[in-house]
């Protein structure tokens, strides 16, 4: 089976900047006409991810009541039309179209007190829902910069597309293929400027070389990476997590306190990383059984768990 970072994103750039036109010019029901035909197609050839897509939702659905879900290919259809929507919301993250206002907030006060003292924070996200709505994080009681890092290698490129349309705020896309010394150095000055660092912990690197803790979701073993919780420990600082939800036609963020501080003893280490993962796992699954349909990992998650 091919790494998740092996599947390419063909035209990726200049596909959003497209519908980023689209977008800006005509408005939501306009580009769904042109999304809506798009994922379609791509749902009736790509086997792979429609595969993943059922795999995931019978997992789900095992953890509903009353057949919440549908987990036959109609329910599949329905996944990739929920992530085509999340794409319509990331668009309108990225032109400024979503304010404050927008957004409904739980847990921001403790947020919002870090960023007064001037202190950093170490967010751990995921591939639920959408992490492109941290953007409105730097309007949180004042201009804060907010470092989202990325396997993906077009991150120049999206940060040059995402502060074209930047407010008071700044929003940056930083590359990563893993995380070393050079990259937790960088991380620990942002950290001490008191900006926010935002790390997705439900995806191994596109290195493949990473640590690796195999904890329980939905009912399986999977591999969770251990460098987001290795990072946390590094940095030193309040650790966070955040899950945003699209809920009754708002998006909800969703940060709750994680740790004040990770720290990993020599003795007994591997259990006490194994604990924390499965902490955040745990997490996971608890905000993906309230939005099934919005996390987004359309490959086989728990193969590689078992590699």
């Amino acid at each position: 089976m091919k790494h998740w970072a092996q599947i390419e994103e063909r035209g990726i750039i200049w596909g959003m900047q497209a519908l980023l036109k689209v977008y800006l010019l005509f408005g939501r029901k306009v580009l769904q006409l042109f999304l809506y035909p798009v994922v379609s197609y791509y749902w009736l050839i790509n086997r792979k991810g429609r595969q993943a897509s059922l795999q995931y939702l019978q997992r789900a659905s095992a953890y509903l009541p009353d057949n919440r879900i549908q987990t036959g290919l109609y329910g599949s259809y329905q996944h990739f039309i929920c992530f085509a929507n999340a794409i319509i919301d990331k668009l309108a993250a990225w032109s400024g179209a979503l304010s404050l206002q927008d957004v409904e907030f739980h847990g921001r006060g403790a947020i919002r007190q870090h960023i007064e003292k001037g202190q950093g924070v170490l967010i751990l996200g995921s591939h639920l829902g959408n992490l492109e709505i941290s953007r409105v994080m730097a309007y949180l009681g004042k201009k804060v910069t907010v470092n989202v890092l990325v396997h993906t290698k077009n991150a120049e490129k999206f940060n040059t597309l995402l502060n074209r349309y930047a407010g008071s705020g700044t929003m940056n896309l930083i590359q990563i293929s893993e995380i070393n010394a050079a990259t937790a150095m960088m991380l620990m000055d942002k950290i001490e400027a008191g900006e926010l660092v935002v790390i997705t912990a439900d995806r191994l690197p596109a290195s493949g070389q990473s640590r690796v803790a195999r904890v329980d979701f939905l009912g399986k073993a999977a591999a969770f990476p251990q460098g987001p919780f290795i990072l946390a420990s590094l940095l030193k600082c309040p650790v966070y997590t955040l899950f945003c939800l699209k809920q009754h036609g708002k998006q909800t963020i969703y940060f709750e306190h994680f740790s004040d501080g990770l720290w990993f003893p020599r003795k007994g280490r591997d259990a006490v990383i194994q604990a924390c993962v499965q902490n955040f796992a745990n997490r996971l699954q608890q905000y993906c059984l309230q939005e099934p349909l919005q996390w987004f990992n359309f490959y086989d998650f728990w193969q590689v768990g078992d590699e």
